[in-house]
C-alpha cells in the first residue's frame, strides 16, 4: 500500500474510534433515539439528491437502513446512555466481527476455520471479564444492549455482502434516508415530546458539533474513504485496520472523558483484540467489516 493510503486507513480508524466519545457528548445533549435520527437525517440530506442510487434493489437498501440505522444504532446509543462507557463500547461493538462469522455459518454455510472459532471463544471470554466489572459506570443492561447492537450490525454485514461490489458511500447515503422517520417516531413514543422539544430549545455548540461529526466525519468521510481503500486494495488488506478502532476509542475515551481502565478491563480488552486478530486470519483473506 502507498503511504498516503496507509495514513488514510489509520485516519479513518481514528475517526471511528473517537466517534464513541462524540456519541457520549451527543447523548448528553439529545435523547438517544432523537440523536440517532438526527445523525441519519443530516448524513442523508441533501447528499441523497446528488449522489447516484447504488446499483442494488431498493428493498436491500431499505433493509440495510432499518437493520443498521434503526436497530443497531438505537441499541448502541441506548446501551451507552444506560451504562456503557465510550471506550468499552468501542471495544464491545467489535463483537460484530464474531457474530458475522457465526451468522454466515448458520445462514450461508460458510464454515469458520479452527483459528476463527478460537478467536470467537477468546473474544467472548473477554466480554465475560467485562461483565465482571459492572459498576456505576457500566451496567449489565447497557452491556447487553451494546452486544445486541453488535449482533444487529452482523446481520447488516451479511446484507451488505448480498449487495456485492457496490459503492459504499452511495449505499450508506441512500440507506441513511430510511432511519430518520422511524427513529423520530420511536423517540416521540418512548422519550417523549417534552424531552425532544427541550433538546432543541437548549441546543449547545457541543450538541450541534456531535451531530455534524457523526454525520459527516464518521458516516460520509469514513465510509467514502473506507470504500475507496477496499476498491483499491481489496477487503483483505484493509480489514485489519479496523483493529485500530477500539484502540483509538479506548485511548480517546481515557484522554477526553477520563475513563479509567483497571487491570481486569485491560485484560478483557487484550482478549477481545486477540480474538479479532485470530478471526481475521482466513485462507481467503480477512473478514471485512468496517467500524463506525
Amino acid at each position: 500500500m502507498k503511504l498516503p493510503h496507509i495514513l488514510l486507513a489509520v485516519l479513518v480508524a481514528a475517526v471511528w474510534g473517537f466517534n464513541f466519545v462524540v456519541i457520549k457528548v451527543g447523548i448528553g445533549n439529545f435523547p438517544p433515539l432523537l440523536f440517532s435520527a438526527l445523525r441519519f437525517a443530516v448524513a442523508a440530506l441533501p447528499l441523497a439528491f446528488f449522489i447516484p442510487w447504488p446499483k442494488v434493489s431498493w428493498r436491500l437498501v431499505a433493509g440495510i437502513g432499518l437493520v443498521l440505522g434503526v436497530v443497531k444504532f438505537s441499541l448502541l446509543f441506548l446501551g451507552m446512555d444506560i451504562g456503557v462507557s465510550a471506550g468499552l463500547a468501542s471495544l464491545v461493538l467489535q463483537m460484530q466481527a464474531f457474530f458475522t462469522v457465526l451468522f454466515a455459518w448458520a445462514t450461508l454455510g460458510e464454515k469458520p476455520g479452527g483459528m476463527q472459532l478460537a478467536g470467537i471463544a477468546v473474544a467472548f471470554a473477554g466480554i465475560g471479564l467485562i461483565a465482571l466489572t459492572v459498576d456505576g459506570e457500566v451496567t449489565l443492561t447497557g452491556l447487553a444492549l451494546v452486544v445486541a447492537a453488535a449482533a444487529a450490525w452482523a446481520v447488516s454485514n451479511l446484507m451488505m455482502k448480498r449487495a456485492g461490489q457496490v459503492d459504499m458511500l452511495h449505499l450508506m447515503v441512500h440507506a441513511s434516508l430510511v432511519p430518520p422517520i422511524p427513529l423520530f417516531l420511536l423517540s416521540l413514543m418512548f422519550e417523549g415530546w417534552d424531552a425532544d422539544l427541550s433538546a432543541f430549545q437548549n441546543l449547545s455548540p457541543e450538541g450541534i458539533g456531535a451531530v455534524l461529526y457523526i454525520a459527516f466525519a464518521a458516516t460520509i468521510f469514513g465510509f467514502a474513504a473506507w470504500g475507496m481503500l477496499i476498491r483499491t486494495y481489496g477487503a483483505g488488506r484493509i480489514a485489519p485496520f479496523s483493529l485500530l478502532v477500539p484502540i483509538f476509542g479506548m485511548s480517546s475515551s481515557a484522554l477526553f472523558l477520563g475513563e479509567a481502565f483497571g487491570p481486569l478491563r485491560i485484560a478483557a480488552a487484550l482478549l477481545v483484540i486477540t480474538g479479532l486478530v485470530l478471526t481475521l486470519v482466513r485462507k481467503r483473506g480477512p473478514l471485512a467489516a468496517p467500524a463506525s
